[in-house]
């Protein structure tokens, strides 16, 4: 079975995106970023994949998390290191 990849659309001074990164590195998660600022093509990918314009949108795996703030709650709730456990394995 292969693990889920993680992704993580991201832009330039965007703490949003940075916090969300701080927190995948700190569960030691391996993602893939992807800048929208630098590709214009994965912008719009990301929108038709979340419905949203915001940054950061995260992935893991085809289960949409959300931004940050998401992915927090997801953590605080318990809910995010078996997500990653199970992509991990």
């Amino acid at each position: 079975m292969s693990a889920p990849s993680i992704t993580v659309y991201t832009s330039a001074f965007c703490p949003y995106c940075n916090w969300a990164k701080k927190l995948l590195d700190a569960k030691n998660a391996s993602y893939e970023e992807i800048r929208i600022d630098q590709d214009h093509d994965q912008a719009r990918i990301m929108v038709e994949r979340a419905g949203r314009t915001s940054v950061p949108q995260i992935f893991i795996g085809d289960y949409h998390v959300g931004g940050y703030d998401d992915l927090a709650a997801m953590d605080r709730a318990g809910e995010l290191d078996p997500m990653l456990r199970r992509q991990a394995s």
